[in-house]
């Protein structure tokens, strides 16, 4: 087993995006499709109480080999009976196209406290010739890191090609989290975060 400090993916890469926007004084946390639980142990550093949640029990099996006081869920984070507004913070990487996006979407902002933060990293379809230019960096830029760090492949199940187009998640984002920011990245992901207002 690669010991987790020295795993790269496209996944990991964008972690630092998460731990970044964590509220000083958070409590409780949630990652959405936690998998083997690499993001749920790094935010365990920074928040008292971490929930992971994923329907691959397989990967949950990893994630509980490790020390450490993350609860994990095996179940389905749309229909889990978490309370409504009880978490501070609302982190999932490569979950949300394995599920419809706007319903998605809605339950982690539904599960935020007020003044809360929700990060997501996540895929999309790109479209021609619209994201070629991204694309095709990402592709210099992806073989490069994985010259350089090797390529760890995670052990839950792929959706490809993601449901979303890029342009259709940003119009989404928009729609759903008013005054969230939306970025495209070069290595085929996007982040969104956004913070839930105090009224």
């Amino acid at each position: 087993m690669i010991p987790s400090g020295s795993r790269w993916n496209h996944n990991i890469h964008y972690h630092s995006r998460i731990l970044r926007v964590v509220p000083k004084g958070a409590q409780r946390a949630l990652d959405v499709g936690c998998g083997e639980g690499m993001l749920a142990r790094e935010l365990r550093r920074a928040v008292p109480y971490v929930t992971g949640i994923d329907l691959h029990g397989p990967s949950l099996d990893q994630a509980r080999e490790h020390p450490g006081d993350v609860e994990y869920i095996l179940g389905d984070f749309l229909t889990h009976p978490f309370e409504p507004a009880s978490f501070d913070v609302v982190a999932s990487v490569a979950t949300l196209h394995h599920m419809d996006a706007a319903t998605g979407l809605a339950r982690m902002r539904d599960l935020l406290r007020p003044g809360g933060v929700l990060c997501v990293v996540g895929l999309a379809r790109s479209t021609v010739p619209y994201d070629l230019p991204c694309d095709l960096a990402g592709v210099v830029v992806g073989a490069l890191h994985r010259a350089a760090k090797g390529y760890w492949q995670h052990p839950s199940p792929i959706v490809w090609p993601p449901p979303v187009t890029y342009a259709q998640m940003r119009a989404l984002t928009a729609e759903i989290l008013p005054g969230s920011r939306y970025r495209r990245h070069l290595l085929f992901r996007y982040s969104i975060t956004w913070r839930k207002p105090q009224h």
